[in-house]
């Protein structure tokens, strides 16, 4: 009776111990039958030389295919007064123009302005250097508050004098309502419009 009961531990304990072991060589073996891990895929980057002109200067830039224009502008030529607001073309805080019509630089690729003419903020004074109408408009009519937005209000509304849709307040207000000001100044936004609006079609 006493070797029976051995016998049952024994064979109780080779059980338990070869399911350990088992469950250990399992994926030894696995891998041995040429499965590999997963692994994280690699991110591949694709990227072009990209000529952009901006306020007259060129840059030869070596960019990610899906670098935004708006980055480009911030990140790569150390224009910053483009601003980044929502960044999903929402605020208008990016405005730029591209061969005089309005955009959103963060919703337009980099590479899509390639050999074209790019106005920033920057590049909208005077040679002589002084304010442009519009500019001066904004500082006349205290058309900000914060000014984060500011930049791209003002891109903005030469773009819609330029479109030819500023010929009353109304108009005004429905061609700038892409351009979001937190402060709430749009009063004074449309007056700085309508006060700069004959100097601006000039310029």
């Amino acid at each position: 009776m006493a070797n029976r009961l051995s016998r049952i531990r024994l064979s109780r304990r080779n059980f338990m111990v070869g399911s350990a072991t088992a469950a250990v060589a399992m994926p030894l073996v696995g891998a041995r039958a040429g499965s590999q891990p997963e692994r994280p895929s690699e991110t591949i980057r694709y990227t072009a030389p990209v000529k952009l002109t901006i306020n007259h200067q060129p840059y030869e830039l070596n960019l990610d295919l899906r670098t935004t224009l708006l980055d480009a502008i911030r990140d790569h030529t150390g224009l910053t007064g483009t601003k980044k607001g929502c960044d999903h073309g929402q605020c208008g805080a990016c405005t730029v123009l591209i061969n005089g019509t309005r955009v959103l630089s963060c919703l337009t690729f980099a590479v899509m302005a390639d050999g074209r003419e790019v106005t920033t903020i920057e590049g909208l004074a005077r040679e002589d250097s002084s304010l442009h109408p519009m500019q001066q408009a904004f500082i006349d009519c205290d058309a900000f508050q914060c000014g984060y937005c500011t930049p791209g209000q003002i891109m903005s509304a030469v773009g819609c004098v330029h479109e030819g849709h500023a010929a009353s307040e109304g108009e005004i207000r429905e061609y700038m309502s892409g351009n979001l000001c937190r402060c709430a100044a749009y009063p004074n936004v449309v007056a700085a419009i309508l006060q700069a609006r004959d100097e601006t079609r000039k310029a």
